[in-house]
């Protein structure tokens, strides 16, 4: 077990590595930040002492030396745009892009898992066309296209959501039912493919002949049996959310890491985008190594072959 969580800590430190490498030679493809972040008029001796002041000045090679020099230390660096470290931005964001990450996928699970199970145990009732509908819908219409509609509704035609900002709880209703749309699509087919490969397995027709009430078979012995694709769904869907949904942040101008990143983004603020994607990549790398271990508490027989290959 050891030498698998050290095995899973080396790769998740390489795909770090990897997206810092990414994201700050490919964000430098894009031109130079001072076109974006001074004005028109701005002579030719202004842009220069601006990108000395910034560092960018120097060969790409040391520029990015000079940064992995700063994570070191801790430090993401300095915006750009709003002269302030990009950890305190990123810390006054994170709550937002939080909440509506747990709304979100609380809201995803609640309405896919009983969906899911039914479809899976009933393949021929309404709740497989349910779960059929719900499934390609979700997968297949855009987050921007799903939050339009509802502003269309609720917020422009009857008038009983508002349709942007933090300022109440109902605000969180239409951006919460926009982020957890995809991924409840996603988990009701997972659920129901899942739970309907387990059900045809002996154990299970032997729990049926034991006389164990369905409710008990379907979800001590065929959902706990079908857990880990879910969870890794699950997992990396909740990861997408905490790194900020840029699209549906910015539809419903929600103020949390998905809008600040598309703001950086516009004013080719680098530091801060790089600070954001690695922020957000730490994130994902420690849910999924979370996820793993959830593994062999939900299903003992995937603790017991790591301890073999350990």
């Amino acid at each position: 077990m050891g030498r698998y969580l050290a095995s899973r800590f080396l790769q998740s430190l390489a795909t770090a590595v990897s997206v810092l490498v990414l994201v700050f030679f490919m964000l430098r493809l894009t031109g130079d930040p001072s076109a974006a972040m001074l004005p028109q008029e701005a002579t030719a001796e202004q842009r220069a002492a601006f990108r000395h002041e910034m560092g960018f000045d120097k060969p790409l090679g040391q520029q990015f030396l000079d940064y992995v020099g700063q994570l070191a230390r801790g430090d993401l660096g300095r915006s750009y745009k709003y002269r302030l470290p990009v950890a305190m931005l990123i810390r006054e964001r994170l709550p937002a892009t939080v909440e509506l990450a747990l709304a979100g996928i609380t809201l995803a699970i609640l309405i896919a898992l009983p969906i899911g199970v039914l479809a899976a145990v009933r393949p021929r009732s309404f709740w497989a066309v349910l779960a059929e509908v719900l499934g390609i819908s979700g997968l297949s219409a855009p987050s921007f296209w799903v939050g339009l509609v509802l502003i269309l509704i609720f917020g422009v035609s009857l008038h009983l959501l508002p349709i942007a900002g933090r300022d109440s709880p109902r605000n969180l209703v239409m951006p919460a039912i926009t982020m957890s749309f995809a991924t409840m699509g996603r988990l009701i087919r997972m659920i129901r493919a899942s739970m309907t490969e387990v059900l045809q397995q002996d154990y299970i027709r032997v729990a049926h002949a034991k006389g164990l009430p369905p409710r008990v078979v379907h979800f001590r012995h065929t959902l706990r049996n079908s857990a880990i694709p879910i969870i890794t769904v699950t997992g990396i869907q909740f990861g997408y959310m905490l790194g900020g949904s840029v699209v549906v942040e910015t539809v419903f101008a929600w103020p949390g890491l998905g809008w600040l990143t598309y703001l950086a983004l516009a004013g080719r603020d680098f530091v801060l985008v790089q600070g954001i994607a690695l922020f957000t990549s730490w994130i994902v790398l420690a849910l999924n190594l979370i996820t793993d271990l959830l593994y062999g508490v939900i299903d003992p027989r995937v603790s017991l072959a790591r301890r073999g290959g350990a």
